[in-house]
């Protein structure tokens, strides 16, 4: 999967996508301190997934009815960091290429999907 991963989510987290095979950009490295419309607009325009920990994506996406690929939305605890990467392993298994067009959000016992209003699967609108 292409991933864009938030400033926000943890340096190892993303190695850990990295290792799995995982194509991933870390906003940390290319872009750091870009603001929330920066980071989705490179999630667009690079066709990728955006891996958060900000919940104030799903407003920008939901209110003003952004396109971007897909976003998962990590709400696990800061210290939970081998949870977490057991709860993205556990989705992307379970939800594979269905996490295009989708705003999953992970918790620490469930997944919860909604479809975005605007998606761009692929690359294509």
């Amino acid at each position: 999967m292409r991933w864009l991963a938030d400033e926000c989510v943890d340096a190892a987290l993303v190695s850990r996508l990295r290792g799995a095979g995982h194509d991933t950009l870390y906003v940390a490295e290319i872009a750091s301190g870009a603001t929330d419309a920066e980071v989705l607009r490179q999630a667009r325009s690079d066709s990728r997934l955006l891996l958060t920990e900000d919940k104030d994506f799903g407003d920008l996406l939901f209110r003003l009815k952004l396109a971007v690929p897909g976003v998962v939305l990590l709400r696990l605890r800061p210290e939970q960091y081998l949870r977490k990467w057991a709860r993205l392993e556990a989705a992307v298994e379970q939800f594979g290429d269905r996490l295009l067009g989708r705003y999953l959000v992970i918790e620490e016992t469930r997944f919860r999907s909604r479809p975005l209003l605007k998606s761009i699967r692929g690359g294509h609108r």
